[in-house]
């Protein structure tokens, strides 16, 4: 038996990427797993492309386009998430967007294609399903993904380090406020880590100015981790799997660094 068998978890941002190794790793543990993405079509192959995995966890799979700015497209999806497996244990907010911009060119608009996303986006999910959890009077776990850039300012991310300091912040007051239904509220905040994200930020980068040749500004942050590499999405999912496990039962209100000692904190 896994270490989440039987539990229902969601997972946003999970066509590709962390959001995506999150959901396979809560499978192989035995978990009944939503992928949710903005991106409907993609996020269909990854569950299709998924199922026989569950099926040899003894898991179930399904999936759910959201924009996790849209109160009532996470409310469907916690609802569908909800109708065929019974319950919702554990919500990873997940999905999330950067945009690089040097400091003095941040609009308004990049600013709030950001924080909408990253930032109001991880109070939606959060509120939406710990709803959830206290209907169904049983507690659940919460898990937000944060980032080194939610422990220290970045000059050509400023919006996007603004709000994964908010992630950590909402966090801890939900963790406050929900631990007397049973719900506790973490985080874990990635350094650098290939997936197709990083891809994009390395080429906004380049476009900037920021950086001066492809794969620049990953070689420069990987010189800074104290693992000598940087993470794959494997990497991540051990502890993603704690955090929606009973072995995380006593913890609430903590982000965990999972950036190959980048950040000490």
């Amino acid at each position: 038996m896994g270490r989440v068998s039987g539990r229902s978890c969601i997972v946003t941002g999970a066509a590709q990427g962390i959001g995506r190794a999150i959901g396979e790793a809560l499978l192989d543990e035995g978990a009944d797993v939503c992928f949710a993405d903005i991106n409907g079509d993609k996020v269909a192959q990854v569950a299709q492309g998924n199922a026989e995995r569950a099926q040899r966890s003894g898991g179930k799979i399904t999936h759910a386009a959201v924009n996790v700015t849209d109160r009532a497209q996470v409310r469907a999806m916690i609802d569908h998430t909800v109708s065929l497996f019974g319950k919702l244990d554990v919500q990873f907010n997940n999905a999330g967007v950067n945009k690089p911009m040097n400091f003095m060119d941040v609009t308004e608009e990049n600013w709030k294609f950001i924080m909408d996303i990253n930032g109001l986006g991880v109070l939606i999910g959060m509120q939406e399903a710990a709803r959830q959890m206290i209907a169904q009077g049983s507690g659940g776990k919460i898990v937000n993904t944060a980032s080194i850039a939610s422990r220290q300012g970045f000059d050509n991310v400023a919006p996007y380090c603004a709000s994964k300091w908010a992630v950590v912040s909402l966090t801890q007051s939900a963790a406050r406020d929900l631990a007397k239904h049973d719900i506790s509220v973490t985080g874990f905040a990635p350094g650098v880590v290939a997936t197709e994200m990083w891809e994009e930020v390395d080429r906004d980068l380049l476009r900037i100015g920021a950086s001066e040749r492809p794969g620049q500004a990953m070689e420069e942050f990987s010189a800074e981790i104290l693992r000598g590499r940087v993470a794959q999405p494997a990497d991540i999912t051990g502890t993603t799997t704690f955090l929606a496990s009973r072995e995380s039962d006593y913890m609430t209100g903590q982000i965990v660094m999972i950036d190959g000692g980048m950040t000490l904190v």
